[in-house]
């Protein structure tokens, strides 16, 4: 019933408006719970926490930023990377800022969180003064100069944007990363499989991408899948990919972890 009442929505134009008034809803029964937090910063208010992890629920919001930076810190020291040896760090779709208030405790790096949607970029300059925060558009370009980074992330945002626009993204990224730099991201592979129906689960396991509402890019409506060999062959094309690791992104629903290299 579910899903028919989203094709239904679909069909008619209506599926980011009822989207976005869950979401709405979502944040309103939620109220003003507060949570303590074990950092220190503030925790943001429920209706920017339902953008970035579909709950307003404020625990999961301290729960899951944790457990999200954890499969981080799990896959670079798995590949022999130590974090505390980085010196400057991005974070790519840093939301209300989940996982990077993680960082500061684990290393001297700067940090830098970047993220399409202003509202949540405001909150970010205002509560976590630690780190740098700017906004993007929705087509690349990053307000970043050239060879930047040695560490990127993007948790869970090419899950949300069309093929076109990832792409051109994970170029943007290879551009502001130095030689030999490392970048990670999260994608919707098996695990999900079960939310496709039969032609999509059939395009999938042919090894291409299953996209739904990309119209709704930058939006957690938009939905997108990726096969394993579609990240290695197309997506990460222009990287060295150093780890893969099936439903290792503890804190984003148990997505697809990929670490990746851009070539010396």
């Amino acid at each position: 019933m579910k899903a028919r009442l989203k094709r239904i929505l679909g069909a008619l134009g209506l599926a980011l408006p009822a989207f976005r008034l869950r979401e709405f809803c979502r944040a309103l029964a939620q109220g003003r719970r507060p949570v303590e937090s074990p950092d220190g910063f503030p925790i943001p208010p429920p209706k920017l926490i339902v953008l970035v992890t579909g709950s307003a629920d404020t625990a999961w919001y301290t729960a899951g930023g944790r457990l999200a930076a954890d499969s981080i810190y799990g896959i670079l020291r798995e590949a022999g990377v130590s974090p505390a040896d980085f010196r400057s760090i991005l974070d790519f779709g840093c939301g209300c800022g989940r996982v990077i208030r993680r960082w500061r405790s684990i290393t001297p790096a700067s940090l830098y969180g970047t993220d399409y949607n202003p509202q949540m970029v405001d909150w970010c300059r205002h509560n976590l003064p630690f780190a740098k925060f700017q906004s993007n558009t929705l087509e690349p370009r990053l307000n970043y100069a050239d060879k930047q980074f040695e560490f990127a992330y993007a948790l869970s945002v090419f899950t949300h944007m069309p093929d076109d626009l990832q792409k051109a993204w994970m170029n943007e990224l290879r551009r502001v990363l130095l030689p030999g730099g490392y970048l990670l991201i999260t994608t919707q592979g098996d695990e999900f499989l079960s939310r496709l129906d039969d032609t999509e689960r059939d395009q999938y396991r042919r090894g291409h991408m299953v996209a739904r509402y990309s119209e709704a890019a930058g939006t957690n409506l938009c939905s997108i899948y990726h096969p394993e060999s579609y990240v290695r062959e197309q997506l990460a094309e222009n990287f060295t990919c150093i780890l893969s690791r099936p439903r290792a992104a503890a804190g984003n629903g148990k997505q697809d972890m990929y670490l990746l290299r851009k070539p010396q």
